[in-house]
């Protein structure tokens, strides 16, 4: 009796799409833990950020602590979804890297260079999310035909 066995042999699109999913469920993961640093820091009111007088959307810098402690744990649990590429983590996850941009921007004087860092690194996130379509669609981390 011959055993058959199926080998299901991944395309160079599939493996393009696992490395951006990959690469935007990292990039969200380490957003989310610096966000989650930087809002620590603003809750704590370290003297690492600037205080600029006269600026339009002016919170107190708790508040901006507060909006960035909660962005950070929302990617970082997003990110683990991403890691299942779950289609809910990639429509998350665009949300929240989108909502990164905007506090980023929002909070651009208090901390220029490193809200400038952070819209450029959310960025990547969109686009990476955004080129896995529909039909790409798998685990990453457990295709089959793959040794491990």
């Amino acid at each position: 009796m011959t055993a058959t066995h199926t080998t299901h042999r991944t395309t160079a699109k599939q493996d393009w799409a696992a490395g951006t999913m990959v690469f935007a469920a990292v990039m969200l993961m380490l957003a989310g833990v610096l966000d989650i640093f930087r809002g620590i820091m603003a809750i704590a009111e370290d003297d690492v950020f600037v205080t600029t007088r006269n600026y339009v959307f002016e919170f107190d810098l708790t508040s901006w602590g507060w909006i960035h402690l909660a962005l950070g744990a929302v990617g970082v649990l997003v990110s683990l979804g991403l890691f299942r590429a779950a289609t809910w983590a990639r429509v998350a996850g665009v949300a929240i890297a989108g909502l990164i941009i905007i506090a980023n921007f929002l909070s651009l004087p208090y901390y220029p260079a490193w809200s400038i860092v952070m819209i450029a690194m959310s960025g990547f996130i969109i686009w990476a999310l955004c080129t896995v379509r529909r039909d790409d669609s798998f685990e990453p981390f457990e295709r089959p035909g793959r040794d491990m």
